[in-house]
């Protein structure tokens, strides 16, 4: 890693310094406005222990959801705190404000042994505007910035880029280490064969890394609603699928260009649009009908994808092979969740790209049985398809 990391700071003199933690916490809240995931908090309490145990009070910086520069309530970071708290196993301080004089009184009067919290930045106007003045303010809340928010690196707001440019040293928290640690070898070193699995949709989101991996992958599986629209590419009967009409050009760009690396599904499950899984069934992936919806792999997809994964050196994936969340079109997703770690086992470098996928293999209960599973789904893409991102670049170099 060609970044500083908090492992290089000398924590024996730096007792009572206030550590500015960026973190991501965009976490879901349930019906009751508690928190139904932690794995994003999780995710940081190394660095936090850290921290906590050279004496240094770490004031913690988020946003929640899109409130679009404005407060709205349910996305207020409050129940976070709570879920923090319990976690970490130390007194966590929640306030509502972020870049005023209270929030910076606030964060000088933090004792050792405590967090605070600070409410949503999304709630500033300038946070997603990269606004210079409060990248300016924030910087007042610490001595020094960590940046342990992986999953919004690759956004180029003010609690991320602007506040450490005014602030030394600005370094990468454990959980930003590991996460560069392990994209960059999936990037620059992956282990042969080399295999890539793509779900989910947003063709045009994922260009980029697609065209990458053309050229650096042995093979890249294609399930989820991402293959309706190589189907419909290749001129297939998609029915009522959701297709990207305006990612079929290139989706057949793809496939001119290297067709024997793109492996699409060759057979699908179908059911009515937007229902449940009663009355789904399989058919062949040329043959879906006018009236019905491809919502899963089928069972030649799924044994043709899972010796493909299980037989790799490093395997990368990205986004479900159908609607996961309805249990009649899961088993696809299942079913790469236990080719990956099939493939671990075997000695392969796994590594599932956040987003979907990463909630599907928690769900699956298999999360700790791969190489890494990533905190950042766009963030990750970005990385693999760039070699960096905005707020790294914002971090001192190593």
């Amino acid at each position: 890693m060609n970044k500083r990391s908090v492992r290089s700071l000398d924590m024996s003199g730096m007792a009572g310094q206030r550590a500015l933690v960026r973190v991501d916490y965009n976490v879901p809240l349930d019906e009751a406005g508690c928190v139904a995931d932690a794995a994003r908090i999780e995710a940081t309490l190394p660095t936090l222990r850290l921290l906590l145990a050279a004496g240094v009070r770490p004031v913690l910086l988020s946003h929640l959801g899109r409130p679009g520069g404005h407060i709205v309530p349910e996305e207020s970071l409050r129940p976070v705190a709570v879920a923090l708290e319990e976690l970490l196993g130390a007194p966590v301080h929640f306030l509502a404000s972020t870049d005023t004089e209270l929030a910076l009184e606030t964060s000088l009067a933090l004792r050792e042994g405590e967090v605070l919290l600070l409410e949503n930045t999304r709630f500033l106007p300038g946070e997603t505007a990269n606004e210079e003045a409060l990248g300016t303010r924030l910087a007042r809340l610490g001595d020094f910035y960590i940046n342990d928010a992986f999953g919004t690196t690759h956004r180029e707001h003010a609690s991320v880029v602007g506040t450490p440019a005014h602030m030394e040293p600005a370094v990468a928290g454990l959980l930003v280490e590991a996460e560069l640690k392990a994209l960059a070898r999936v990037r620059e070193a992956p282990d042969r064969p080399f295999v890539v699995a793509f779900g989910g949709a947003k063709i045009l989101d994922k260009i980029s890394l697609i065209e990458s991996f053309l050229v650096r992958a042995e093979t890249i599986l294609i399930g989820g609603a991402m293959a309706n629209t190589f189907f419909a590419a290749m001129g297939r009967p998609t029915g009522e699928s959701l297709v990207e009409h305006d990612a079929v050009e290139t989706a057949a760009s793809f496939l001119a260009r290297a067709p024997e690396r793109l492996v699409l599904p060759d057979d699908v499950v179908v059911g009515r649009p937007g229902e449940d899984a009663d009355g789904s069934r399989v058919v062949a992936a040329d043959a879906i009908p006018a009236n019905l919806a491809a919502y899963d792999i089928g069972p030649k997809a799924r044994d043709r994808f899972s010796a493909a994964i299980s037989g790799a050196g490093t395997f990368f994936w990205n986004g479900p092979m159908g609607w996961f969340e309805v249990a009649g079109y899961a088993e696809g997703t299942r079913a790469v969740s236990r080719a990956a770690v099939a493939a671990a086992e075997a000695g392969a470098f796994t590594v599932v790209g956040g987003g979907d996928s990463a909630r599907a293999i928690r769900e699956a209960g298999l999360a700790d049985r791969v190489s890494h599973v990533s905190t950042g789904g766009g963030a990750s893409l970005e990385y693999l398809a760039h070699g960096t991102l905005p707020g790294l670049e914002a971090l001192d170099d190593a």
